[in-house]
C-alpha cells in the first residue's frame, strides 16, 4: 500500500518533532481504521517513538481498552467531543505516551444523521497534561472522507507540538 505522499512527509516530520523532543506518541483511532498509525509507523526509526496504538471501533473496544464511560457513549454517542475527550485520556495513559491523538467520526456513506452528517469527524489531541478536541466536516467518498482525517490529525498535533 502506498502512503499518500504529502501524509508520508507530514509524519516523517512529525517524528522528527517527537525524536528531537525525546516523545513518545499513541493513537486511538476509530473511523481511520490504524490509518494514523500506518502513517507515522512508514517513517523508518518510528520505534523510537511509538510503542503502541489502538484501534477502537467499537463502543465495547473503546471502554474496554481505553475507558471511555457506557454513560458518555450512551449520552452523547460514538461521535463526539465527550467521546474522543475519553479515547485520548486513555491512550496517552493506557501507552504511558506524551502525545496522542484520538478520532472517531462517520466515513460513509451511511451511518449519518442531520446532528451528525457523513464526513463528521472529531479529534482528540493530547500533549503536556492537556487535551484539546476538535471537529471538522469533510466531504468525499468514505476513503476520502479518511485521508483528509489522517492528514488533519497529523497537520494539528505538529502545529500543537510548534506551539
Amino acid at each position: 500500500m502506498e502512503l499518500h505522499t504529502e501524509i508520508a512527509s507530514l509524519a516523517a516530520q512529525l517524528g522528527a518533532i517527537l525524536t528531537n523532543n525525546g516523545q513518545t506518541i499513541t493513537t486511538a483511532e476509530s473511523c481511520t481504521g490504524g490509518g494514523i498509525s500506518y502513517a507515522l509507523t512508514d517513517t523508518p526509526g518510528s520505534s523510537a517513538y511509538i510503542e503502541r496504538c489502538f484501534v477502537t471501533y467499537s463502543n465495547e473496544a473503546k471502554s474496554q481498552l481505553l475507558g471511555v464511560t457506557p454513560n458518555t457513549l450512551a449520552e452523547f454517542g460514538a461521535v463526539s467531543q465527550q467521546t474522543v475527550q475519553e479515547m485520548v485520556q486513555g491512550a496517552a495513559n493506557a501507552a504511558r505516551a506524551d502525545v496522542a491523538i484520538a478520532v472517531s467520526g462517520i466515513a460513509g456513506p451511511g451511518g449519518g444523521s442531520l446532528e451528525k452528517p457523513v464526513g463528521t469527524v472529531w479529534f482528540g489531541f493530547y500533549l503536556q497534561d492537556k487535551v484539546l478536541c476538535e471537529v471538522c466536516h469533510f466531504t468525499g467518498t468514505r476513503a476520502e472522507v479518511r485521508v483528509q482525517a489522517i492528514e488533519f490529525s497529523i497537520r494539528k498535533i505538529i502545529s500543537l507540538l510548534n506551539g
